[in-house]
């Protein structure tokens, strides 16, 4: 792990490094303002099942994911996980946090007693796809997805 790299769920106290994290992830996002945003915090914290993961190096929030233990009927009522919103900041790529994120987040989904770990990465982000590959996650599914209007696609640099 790299050197002063800790990992908490965050709180409400956290939404600022949150949404400073998530305008490296998306810069052309929507916009919202502060109030929807710790509404919408607020709810994502108390969701059962729901962890907002952030990882810190020496006390600098650098990285998050979302991580989403769902409960399930098959495969002996195991639940899965869903990890979404996986971001570290630009000036930490390439140092490993992110591998240690997935890591950790992977941790927790096991530790749930979950049977799989899921996530979806846009269709041209081969980086991300490589990226991904190394933490040990494999290309097994076609996913799909149906946007409302006014949501356009990420932008793949």
């Amino acid at each position: 792990m790299p050197s002063g790299l800790t990992f908490r769920t965050a709180g409400q106290q956290d939404l600022s490094h949150i949404v400073d994290l998530y305008a490296d992830l998306n810069p052309d996002d929507l916009p919202a303002s502060q109030d929807l945003r710790r509404d919408t915090f607020q709810k994502m914290l108390v969701q059962p099942g729901l962890d907002v993961i952030l990882g810190f190096q020496e006390e600098v929030p650098v990285t998050s994911c979302v991580l989403l233990v769902i409960p399930n009927l098959t495969r002996g009522c195991a639940p899965f996980a869903l990890i979404e919103n996986v971001v570290t900041r630009t000036d930490h790529r390439g140092k490993g946090i992110g591998k240690d994120l997935i890591r950790h987040a992977v941790d927790r989904a096991w530790a749930a007693g979950c049977f799989k770990v899921m996530l979806m990465s846009g269709s041209a982000n081969d980086k991300a796809h490589a990226f991904y590959e190394q933490a040990g996650f494999k290309r097994s599914k076609v996913g799909f997805e149906i946007r409302r209007p006014g949501y356009p696609s990420r932008r793949i640099d």
